[in-house]
């Protein structure tokens, strides 16, 4: 656990040089608008341990599947989100000599990230070996209004010499991902100019023939007053453009250069529009300028918080957690463009080179039902729907048929590019978590038109996958299901894995729930689907009642807990305390036979399905079987502390919930798992937006409305946090007597709480205290 970042409310300040973290610094200070991101890299020149990162969304290469013993079925190709071309290199050269921070002396060295205004800063002063000292203070962001558009404010100030100095703008795309094989490059050179006032290239992936087109514009102040810049060299190179200035830094005069970014690509305009497009782009910023660009991002930044803010009063570790979380999921994904998903690193690395993961719909899909325009949420779904003939085709290819559907693990198209067996075909229980998203959209939004345009077909194929995933087993007279790997991935093959029959049972239910709606309510949709996806309804429903019905558990009955999977009390059974300290993590420190062996779970497996299915099941029957498995479970998957956090507050630990709860919310901010530096657990965050909304708030959706069993944190004076719920702007505000709801809508709304009935009128708020009782 690292903790050098400066606990802030609203700022993410790293005070001082550590040239060991900076891969964690460029993890964490990584900025991105939805469309394009990048890491928190130095402009300029820099020698030291860097991964220089800029990444567009959706575009990918696939890479070659190389295993060493290939089995029928495997991917042929592994994506990759590719290392894009830089665009945001300012380098300097005093009297011939490079500003290089790794280099030189820096003193009152800071980094500075403003969440609540959406843009990063450094600025430091660099002592070069003859002496002289300079200060730099730039200012970077990637527009939210204009999301085709970057900007860096970059300022020089001499303190004690006067000297000519070179400034060197480039746009570099001889650039290659640092997981390439043989170091490879995945673009080719297609066009540019540097000869143009405002400088271009253009370059296409390899196999995929994605283009990019990045073109710049800059200008230079001196103390505030606008410089003429007529004089320039032009340097081109193979995917290298750039500008050369020569200027004379005169002493404690500050020299301001504003560099502005197009990028725009071939997934968004024709490869044929996209100089123009890009021109365009820069007007825009040359018209507004650099001070308007950063009030507009202001703005629009101020009216994300205004719907998705979590407050905490007394406890600023606790605070600046949970705001960096909601910061970098709205960096993220916005939900424009229905062709984007959320891949675990986002736009800050490049591990997991897939697009999307089961994580979107099991821990990303809440935060943005509640915290944006149902659209957002729904183009999350959407995403999946468009690739359900592929998801046929991925099932098609293991032996599957009938249309039944199994989604990838990994994808950038709908198509699997997951290269690890037991991961790619064992871990199947992402087909639930996909059908479990469809149901929480519609709980949560009332839309169930979206069963009949969208959802049905999808929860079709997967219960078709399901219903022939099982078999039947004569010895145990029940439907067993063989050789799956669940959420705990420290078990591989194992058989009946509890939480994936779980999915299996409970998908096929709600399918039938689903068609049953929609045969009587939309009858000409249901005739539709019935012909677009050959559905034969008599004997696939009386197949999957039969199988529900008759569908295998483990369980122990002495414990009276679910068993993980059949062999689980075959394990030696011991708590996560037994392991010393010097072998932890035990991904790090043991064989993976080791870990396969051992009773130690990775992240909540059978929590996982009692998180989902909480209704379904007594309280004391989840806390057995959270008292059974929490103690195994080693919390070595980012995904891991949130549920934990959910659960215990449901079961009354708060010390517990709490504790997880700011594992979460500070994981990459104090690099608890000691790989931020390869980018940021990007669906962890969603989780961490969990732990206090579901956790310490109890939110739920009861009888179609929604519920709150809200309790404090003992460390904590109050908390809020805002909730957009069918046209309905809601701010929870919980301190240690009372619970407040402002309804800020022109509706009366009926709400749950305690377990109580409330109305709260239009533009108003009600008021009950922690006993319970109106005021």
């Amino acid at each position: 656990m690292k903790n050098y970042i400066t606990h802030h409310p609203w700022k993410i300040i790293e005070e001082g040089y550590r040239p060991e973290y900076n891969r964690i610094s460029e993890s964490i200070f990584s900025l991105g608008n939805g469309k394009f991101g990048q890491r928190g890299n130095f402009e300029e020149y820099f020698s030291g341990d860097s991964l220089q990162g800029n990444y567009l969304g959706g575009v990918y290469y696939p890479d070659k599947t190389r295993v060493g013993w290939w089995k029928n079925g495997y991917p042929e190709y592994f994506a990759k989100v590719l290392n894009a071309p830089d665009w945001t290199g300012i380098r300097i050269k005093i009297d011939g000599q490079e500003l290089d921070p790794h280099k030189l002396k820096l003193i009152d060295f800071r980094r500075e990230l403003d969440m609540q205004n959406g843009h990063f800063s450094k600025i430091y002063k660099a002592e070069f070996p003859d002496g002289k000292q300079i200060k730099i203070h730039s200012t970077r962001m990637l527009s939210i209004v204009n999301d085709e558009l970057g900007a860096i404010k970059y300022s020089i100030t001499p303190l004690n010499f006067s000297a000519p100095t070179e400034i060197l703008l480039p746009i570099d795309g001889d650039i290659k991902n640092e997981d390439a094989n043989y170091d490879e490059h995945f673009w080719d050179e297609i066009e540019k100019s540097a000869s143009a006032r405002a400088p271009y290239l253009i370059t296409e992936t390899r196999k995929t023939h994605f283009r990019a087109c990045y073109a710049m514009h800059y200008s230079l102040e001196v103390d505030g007053t606008p410089q003429s810049l007529t004089q320039f060299d032009s340097i081109e190179e193979t995917k290298y453009i750039a500008h050369r200035l020569n200027v004379k830094l005169d002493e404690k005069k500050t020299t301001t250069i504003y560099k502005y970014a197009a990028v725009v690509t071939s997934r968004d305009h024709k490869n044929s529009d996209l100089k123009t497009v890009a021109s365009e782009v820069l007007a825009y910023a040359k018209s507004k300028g650099f001070c308007t660009i950063l009030d507009e991002q202001k703005a629009a930044w101020k009216e994300k918080w205004n719907h998705g803010d979590i407050a905490i009063e007394g406890d600023t570790a606790a605070q600046q957690g949970i705001r960096y979380n909601i910061f970098q999921l709205n960096q993220t994904y916005t939900g424009q463009d229905e062709r984007l998903n959320i891949g675990p690193k986002g736009f800050t690395g490049e591990k997991y080179g897939g697009s999307t993961y089961w994580d979107t719909e099991a821990y990303l899909l809440p935060f943005y039902l509640s915290t944006s325009e149902p659209d957002v949420a729904r183009n999350l779904l959407i995403y999946r729907f468009k690739h359900l003939q592929k998801a046929i085709e991925n099932a098609e290819k293991l032996g599957f048929t009938n249309g039944a559907a199994l989604y990838p693990m990994v994808t950038m198209n709908g198509e699997e590019c997951h290269n690890e067996w037991e991961i790619t075909f064992e871990e199947i229980h992402r087909n639930g978590a996909i059908a479990y998203a469809i149901f929480s959209y519609i709980r949560y939004t009332g839309d169930k038109r979206y069963l009949a345009d969208y959802g049905l077909e999808v929860l079709i194929g997967i219960s078709r996958f399901w219903a022939q995933r099982v078999n039947y087993s004569e010895d145990k007279q029940k439907y067993v299901m063989l050789g799956v790997t669940g959420p705990n991935e420290y078990e591989n093959n194992v058989n009946n894995n509890w939480y994936t029959l779980k999915m299996a049972q409970w998908t096929m239910q709600y399918t039938m729930e689903a068609i049953n709606y929609v045969k009587q309510t939309i009858p000409e949709e249901w005739q539709r689907i019935v012909t677009k996806s050959n559905f034969v309804e008599s004997d696939e429903i009386s197949n999957w009642k039969r199988i529900c019905e008759n569908l295998y558990f483990p369980y122990d009955q002495k414990r009276e807990v679910f068993l993980q999977q059949d062999g689980f009390l075959d394990k030696e059974l011991k708590p996560v305390s037994n392991i010393p300290a010097e072998e932890t993590p035990i991904n790090k420190h043991w064989s993976w036979d080791r870990i396969l062996r051992s009773c130690y779970i990775k992240q909540a497996d059978v929590l996982q399905g009692l998180y989902f299915f909480e209704d379904q099941y007594e309280k004391e029957t989840i806390k057995r079987n959270y008292d059974f498995y929490e103690p195994m479970t080693v919390h070595e998957s980012s995904l891991s502390a949130c549920i934990h956090s959910i659960m215990a507050a449901k079961l009354g630990d708060e010390k517990r919930s709490y504790e997880f709860y700011l594992s979460a919310s500070r994981l990459d901010l104090d690099d608890y798992n000691s790989d931020s530096d390869e980018g940021l657990h990007v669906t962890s965050m969603g989780g961490t937006w969990m732990s206090i909304v579901q956790g310490f708030g109890g939110m739920r959706i009861k009888n179609n409305m929604l519920s709150f069993n809200p309790f404090m944190p003992e460390k904590w004076k109050s908390f809020s946090f805002k909730i957009n719920f069918r046209g309905h702007l809601l701010n929870i505000v919980i301190d240690k007597d009372n619970v407040n709801i402002h309804n800020d809508a022109d509706e009366p709304l009926k709400v749950l709480l305690f377990d109580k009935t409330q109305t709260i009128e239009a533009n108003d708020k009600i008021t009950v205290d922690m006993n319970c009782q109106n005021k």
